[in-house]
């Protein structure tokens, strides 16, 4: 039985959930899914230019973990930018920062912690 995934945190929901090339419907492209926390990895590592070891700590995970979110991530992103896929920003095994510091026992996992969470493979 794998070990259960420890609770991501993101800062908060990302402002648009869906990205597409201009002028194609969205009806009329494929779309991919990325994570949230995979969207908070490439906003921490990218944007803000942070380093992995920062953002892992931010994250609530281990450095090599935070490397495989945002390889995985970057994959997406561009598998569909030079695809002209779609991009949609939703699921995966997290909460948000408020509410893990209000909510949770930092020294403990518990189930409600991620609230948001939809389990990904």
């Amino acid at each position: 039985m794998p070990r259960p995934r420890k609770c991501r945190i993101v800062s908060g929901e990302p402002i648009a959930s869906t990205y597409k090339p201009c002028g194609i419907p969205l009806r009329n492209i494929e779309v991919v899914t990325l994570s949230t926390e995979g969207f908070e990895a490439l906003r921490l590592a990218d944007a803000l230019n942070m380093e992995h070891e920062e953002a892992a700590k931010q994250m609530n995970v281990s450095r090599p973990t935070f490397s495989r979110i945002l390889s995985k991530a970057r994959y997406i992103v561009a598998h569909a930018l030079t695809n002209g896929y779609g991009i949609e920003i939703s699921g995966g095994n997290y909460a948000l920062a408020e509410d893990y510091k209000n909510k949770c026992c930092k020294h403990k996992r518990h189930k409600n912690c991620c609230e948001n969470s939809k389990e990904e493979n």
